[in-house]
């Protein structure tokens, strides 16, 4: 009944379900440029059903990440009233951005994109494909400039201003604009958080291509899909793994509790293990069942077995961070990353022996890959945020301190209990409207003729 408690895990669960559908618009909305490029150049009415059927899978997701993240914004002002007045003047310029200049330019060319077939040039809609994809980027680009100022704020003076009841406090007033939007964590946050929205988006392709090919359904459509989802993947999981080692610096150097708690490292040391297994245990100062890597975390964050890793033991037990709830969310995340590469390159492997289409184990698995990403996007927003607790906003502001008074714990079960159902019956309509244009096809369009295999 703890009111903080019960505010965080209300903007978790509006933040989580909301985090499963940009990612998937980002990269499908790239996908979907790469699929409107090569039929404007071929004019095909294959290549054309195939663009189709994805701008229509593109709008569905659409459509539900902007119902879901209007109610996330709202908090701030219901749910987190001292936070938005602590930082009211930094916050409020990137939020009010993305909406004006992102979300706008990306809403008002999907309706180009889904309606302008033979009603606009191909070269006009070709466009509409690009700023929506663009639109969608610079969506992600404004919210992680936020989101990371939270965690490595920058470009900003304390100043004496008016705060509750007009008592004079300190609070972050913007006084480098560029400091702030690219600070220490803004561009290894979002080179890691585009490439993971693009790996979605291909496995998701990969994935309901899979489907068709099982069914022997549309193969001539799914197979292209297919080789692109898989191509695509390919990439981003291997580059996935430079991005997330660049950020890995990132929070040695800024956010060195954070990072101690993702190793369980609780004491400072040179040759620190890298950790491949275990439970950190708060009581005992140990890591229960321990599997590392010895000096493997020294030589990654700083290519020498004698770079010495802070450890927990250099910052006030007060300012931990739930240990268990840093540390198992981001080692699944990185085993995860594992799979991806282990997965797309076993599928390019299947595709140079020309046997890629005929197996069904893998076809199978791409399949039962779908939600995988998905997770992978969860637990690493989970580990990032948990991991800079007990600071909502790092080193400035505490969270216990971020929420609004006025709030009671009656109104915020009620309002999670709330979300909990209508957040259930937005997917079940999302999922049930992609199952509807799975079951319909690329070749939905009656107004096409057949094209044959």
């Amino acid at each position: 009944m703890d009111p903080v408690f019960l505010s965080r895990l209300q903007f978790a669960l509006t933040v989580g379900f909301h985090f499963l559908f940009p990612p998937l618009s980002i990269g499908l909305g790239w996908l979907i440029v790469g699929l409107m490029t090569r039929y404007v150049k071929s004019g095909s009415e294959l290549d054309e059903r195939i663009a189709r059927f994805w701008v229509r899978i593109f709008g569905l997701t659409f459509a539900v990440g902007v119902a879901t993240g209007i109610t996330m914004e709202f908090q701030f002002g219901t749910n987190w009233a001292n936070y938005s007045r602590f930082v009211g003047d930094i916050f409020g310029a990137p939020l009010a951005a993305e909406a004006l200049l992102s979300f706008f330019l990306e809403s008002s060319f999907l309706a180009v994109l889904l309606l302008g077939w033979h009603r606009v040039s191909k070269r006009v809609h070709l466009t509409s494909a690009w700023l929506v994809a663009i639109g969608a980027t610079l969506s992600a680009l404004w919210i992680i400039i936020a989101n990371s100022w939270m965690q490595t704020p920058a470009g900003y003076a304390m100043v004496p201003k008016a705060g509750i009841n007009g008592v004079v406090v300190k609070m972050p007033q913007l006084n480098d604009f560029f400091a702030a939007a690219f600070n220490p964590s803004t561009l290894p946050r979002l080179t890691h958080t585009l490439l993971g929205a693009l790996l979605t988006g291909a496995l998701f392709m990969t994935g309901i291509s899979a489907w068709f090919l099982l069914k022997g359904r549309d193969e001539a459509y799914a197979r292209p899909t297919l080789h692109l989802g898989l191509t695509t993947a390919t990439v981003a999981a291997l580059l996935l793994l430079f991005a997330g080692h660049w950020h890995a610096i990132q929070v040695t150097l800024t956010q060195p509790t954070k990072l101690a708690a993702f190793e369980g490292l609780f004491t400072t040391r040179d040759h620190a293990p890298l950790t491949l297994f275990g439970l950190p245990n708060k009581t005992t100062g140990k890591l229960d069942y321990a599997i590392q890597v010895p000096s493997g975390l020294s030589m990654l964050v700083g290519f020498n077995p004698n770079t010495t890793v802070e450890g927990l033991d250099k910052t006030p037990k007060a300012n931990w961070p739930p240990l268990r709830a840093t540390f198992v969310p981001f080692h699944l995340m990185f085993l995860l990353g594992f799979y991806f590469i282990g997965f797309t390159l076993l599928g390019v492997f299947l595709r140079f022996r020309g046997t890629l289409e005929k197996s069904r184990f893998y076809l199978t698995l791409a399949l039962l890959t779908i939600p995988l990403p998905f997770l992978a996007n969860e637990l690493g927003w989970t580990a990032a945020e948990v991991g800079r607790q007990p600071w909502i906003v790092y080193g400035l502001m505490r969270t216990a301190d971020a929420t609004s008074p006025s709030v009671s714990a009656g109104q915020l079960i009620f309002s999670i209990v709330l979300f909990l159902l209508l957040y259930t019956l937005l997917f079940v309509v999302w999922v049930g409207a992609i199952q509807r244009e799975m079951s319909r096809g690329f070749a939905a369009e009656t107004t096409v003729k057949e094209v044959k295999a």
